[in-house]
Parts: structure tokens; sequence; C-alpha cells
């Protein structure tokens, strides 16, 4: 399979583009992002330089961590016929003893890339779930505090997908480029930013190995 080498600059642009055609200031307004780590750490700084702020405030990050591939990975080296699966390595604490709360907000999810969906699936799932506890907390009834939550993502791959997102997240799901199923090499992984920069500039570069 060939790979597709993307340049900060290149990404910085697609983001860009990505705000002003699917109006997400207009149409979304998200006052809260989730970023899913690594791969959306840096694409949620990126894309936050372009959100309008709230209350003259930016929008604040925050961070969980699913792991899907190294498990994959994992199973690969010790040739285990288990199915992957997502899990935990970092998560939000909103609905205990946090000064911010979930309800009512307009979430926004960012990752770099939307490939079998699996890690957006179950991060929409639970974080469904907190929501519905904080709001069980609060006396509501799940659903009542009016909580949206979209996704950004920077490649959405054109492949079967193994789970199904909420029709109502859906409506809110924005992906930067729309593309065929290629091996994407981010920036953020380069060990030599330089090589990779100018890899960046060929359209696809044959893996050989």
């Amino acid at each position: 399979m060939s790979k597709i080498y993307l340049s900060y600059n290149q990404i910085h642009h697609s983001i860009c583009e990505a705000i002003k055609t699917h109006k997400i200031n207009e149409v979304f307004q998200p006052d809260l992002i989730i970023a899913i780590g690594g791969g959306g750490f840096i694409p949620a700084r990126i894309l936050r330089t372009f959100l309008e702020k709230r209350d003259q405030r930016n929008i604040p990050i925050q961070a969980i961590g699913l792991s899907l591939y190294e498990e994959i990975e994992i199973a690969q080296a010790n040739n285990l016929n288990t199915e992957p699966q997502v899990t935990k390595t970092q998560w939000l604490n909103f609905a205990s003893h946090s000064e911010t709360s979930l309800l009512g907000r307009t979430i926004l999810i960012v990752d770099e890339v939307d490939d079998t969906r699996q890690t957006l699936g179950f991060a929409v799932e639970e974080l469904t779930k907190d929501i519905q506890r904080e709001e069980v907390l609060s006396g509501m009834q799940p659903g009542e505090s009016n909580t949206k939550i979209g996704i950004f993502v920077l490649h959405n791959k054109d492949k079967p997908k193994r789970r199904v997102l909420p029709e109502e997240v859906m409506k809110n799901y924005f992906a930067a480029v729309e593309m065929p199923d290629q091996w994407l090499v981010y920036p953020w992984d380069a060990t030599d930013i330089e090589v990779h920069t100018e890899l960046s500039k060929q359209k696809e570069v044959k893996e050989t190995s």
C-alpha cells in the first residue's frame, strides 16, 4: 500500500478550509473540545485557532486517551486471535467534583482520522454515559440537558465502518478531507521532520519494505 505523508502546513490549511466549508462557527458553535490522544491533540489546538471565542475566552480543550492501534500491535506481536478492543488510558472526571459540567455543552470530539470508527464510536458511547450520569445526579431525565456532541476529523477514509454513530451525532460530523483507504503518515509521528516534509510534497510514496 502506498503512503501519503502529510505536512503541518497541509494540515493547517485543511483545518482552516474545513471550518469555512462546514460553517462550524455558524452552525455548530462548539464551547468544549475533547481531543482524543495522541492523534487528536495537535489538530484540536489548530482547530481552536479558527473557532470563535465564547464569552471572550478561548474554547477549552480537554483530553482523553484511548488505545486501539497499540492493542492491535500487541495482538499481532503475540499471535493472538482475539479481537482487539478500545480501552481507556485517560478519561474525563466532570461528573464528580469538577468545576466544569458537561451538561448543556456543545462538545466537539477531535481526532486525526476516522478509519474503522471503533475509537470514535467508543468515545461517543462513553461520553454519552457520562452526560446521562450527570443528568441523573442533577435530577434530570436522560437527554433533558440538551447537550450536543459533534465530531471533527482531519481525514475520513471511505471504507466500511465497524461502529455506527448515533444519528444526532452524524448531523454534526465534520471531516476536513474525505479520502480513499490509504496509509496516512502524520508529521507528529515523524522521526526526521525535514525528510518527512520533503516526502509530503509527493502525492504518494510507494512502500518498499
